[in-house]
């Protein structure tokens, strides 16, 4: 039974598909080059020559095209070869699998929806810190929050948000489950995964009860984050509840890239009031009531005040680009918010496909602080599939005497990033980066720490798919409490992680040389 239900499953069904799409484009292609050849040959018996070196210099000709179109396009770098990679090895099919999935452009629909959406917000987000008062507060640093603002207008700074750090799901869900039993107006929840079982059980609880209270419940979830967690129809059984339910960019069995556009988000907002962001997704794991993969390691923030506006504008707008409407959100932003005197800042920001969004921002942030930094700063990520700006910005940082240290999984949740991950160790510690695995098992954090000032914590994986092609969140932070929690979070976390040397980055020749080819190729995917 349980081989039936595997072979039966959602993720089975819909990999087939992609499979048969694949060999239904590969015939194709392949019939109508034989077909046009010998329907030529038959037609003029002695052309047969003729008629291969003519579709030999045609496909050539595509192939050169194609690949001075990649070499010269305005497209991230380390993807380019790859792609140039392609078009000549596979040559005219190259070519043709380069302009059907080099661009993971949303559809023009999508992105016009979402300028009205931005349209909408827009009346919301003024500026709430003055240029003078932030950099008097935070000194060099201010740079770092005008530079994110620039870009993103929508990023706005605030100031008196109380905030508060959670250095596990345990606590997290804790303080998480108290709030949304205050709820009195509405709950939003947008979460890359969410899976029936101890944590989403709670939490589902106090909302069924909420909507019998006359609160508004909404949910978004992804559609392929969830694919092996719940079925195919979760989110009508959630409507049926009362919950108004949406799946995110769900997959359809169509030969598209907008699939690679997921939502990794995962925030929460109640009354507009208080809001959570960070690496924590809605399962069991997450909270360590199982534990896959040894002890999982997670964080969240959590904003009160006029600073979780923007996470609720962030949900706003992705869940109308969904549902395919724009409302009224005059209906959710409070009138007015409780200035908690916190003496820091705080700068929630959204990032997503370059096409709605005109830059990498959540990569920019990275580089912008880790370029500031001074004194120390220290990373966590589940994955290190990183760009060579990246690397080189955290080699510079360590040339001039920051103290930089990665903190990186000793227990791997997939193995081949694992793998991409461990390839990266050796020139970050050449460079004096100090490498450090979680021994206890597997770190879903992402954060940076830096200079004991300035933090970010948030959705935001350093690797190419969260700088490329998912909708991504994160709050960046300037004095704090959160970051004084922080620090002490990741103080006592170098205490029981591995520093990783040369040696240990040198092991498995063999194996680190395929990990160097399948680098190559991993900004595509």
């Amino acid at each position: 039974m349980k081989l039936l239900k595997k072979i039966f499953s959602r993720f089975s069904i819909v990999a087939l598909t992609i499979i048969l799409l694949f060999l239904i484009f590969v015939t194709a292609i392949v019939a109508a080059v034989v077909f046009t050849y010998f329907g030529i040959v038959k037609a003029f018996p002695n052309s047969e020559l003729y008629v291969s070196a003519g579709l030999t210099v045609l496909s050539w000709l595509i192939v050169v095209i194609t690949v001075l179109h990649a070499a010269n396009r305005d497209m991230v770098p380390e993807t380019k070869i790859p792609w140039i990679l392609c078009i000549v090895g596979l040559n005219i099919f190259g070519a043709v699998i380069y302009i059907m999935f080099s661009s993971h452009k949303p559809s023009r629909r999508s992105r016009k929806l979402y300028t009205a959406l931005n349209a909408q917000a827009a009346p919301f987000e003024g500026r709430a810190v003055s240029k003078e008062m932030l950099k008097n507060s935070a000194g060099e640093w201010a740079q770092v929050f005008e530079a994110l603002s620039t870009a993103s207008p929508s990023a706005v700074v605030y100031k008196g948000t109380k905030t508060q750090y959670f250095p596990s799901g345990e606590t997290f869900l804790e303080a998480f489950l108290a709030d949304l039993e205050r709820a009195e107006k509405y709950i939003f929840l947008e979460y890359f995964i969410i899976e029936r079982g101890a944590c989403w059980n709670s939490i589902l609880e106090v909302l069924e009860r909420k909507v019998k209270e006359g609160v508004e419940v909404r949910v978004m979830y992804d559609d392929i984050g969830c694919m092996s967690k719940i079925h195919m129809y979760y989110h009508r059984t959630l409507r049926k509840k009362g919950i108004d339910c949406v799946k995110f960019n769900p997959f359809v069995p169509v030969v598209t890239n907008v699939h690679n556009n997921r939502d990794h988000r995962k925030i929460a907002v109640i009354d507009g009031k208080v809001g959570y962001t960070g690496g924590l997704n809605l399962a069991d794991e997450y909270i360590n009531a199982v534990h896959p993969f040894g002890h999982w390691k997670d964080a969240a923030v959590r904003l009160e005040g006029e600073g979780v506006k923007s996470l609720l504008l962030l949900f706003l707008r992705l869940y109308g680009m969904q549902t395919r409407r724009a409302e009224d959100f005059s209906e959710y932003v409070p009138a007015s918010y409780e200035d908690f005197g916190e003496q820091g800042f705080v700068q929630p920001y959204g990032d997503g496909p370059a096409a709605m969004y005109g830059a990498h921002l959540a990569e920019d942030v990275y580089i912008n602080v880790i370029n500031a930094a001074t004194e120390k700063l220290w990373i966590t990520t589940p994955y290190l599939i990183i760009d060579y700006r990246m690397r080189e910005a955290l080699v510079l940082a360590a040339k001039r005497g920051v103290d930089v240290r990665i903190l990186t999984p000793h227990i791997p949740d997939k193995k081949v990033p694992f793998a991409l991950t461990r390839s990266n160790y050796l020139a970050l510690i050449k460079g004096g980066v100090k490498v450090y695995e979680y021994t206890p098992g597997f770190v879903h954090a992402k954060l940076f720490l830096a200079d004991s000032k300035v933090a970010t914590i948030g959705t935001v994986n350093l690797d190419y798919r969260s700088f490329l092609f998912h909708f991504e969140d994160a709050v960046l932070l300037y004095g704090a409490q959160a970051v004084g929690e922080l620090e002490e979070d990741l103080e006592a976390t170098w205490k029981i992680s591995a520093l990783q040397t040369e040696d240990d980055a040198k092991k498995s020749v063999v194996w680190r040389w395929i990990c160097e080819i399948a680098k190559i190729f991993a900004p595509l995917f």
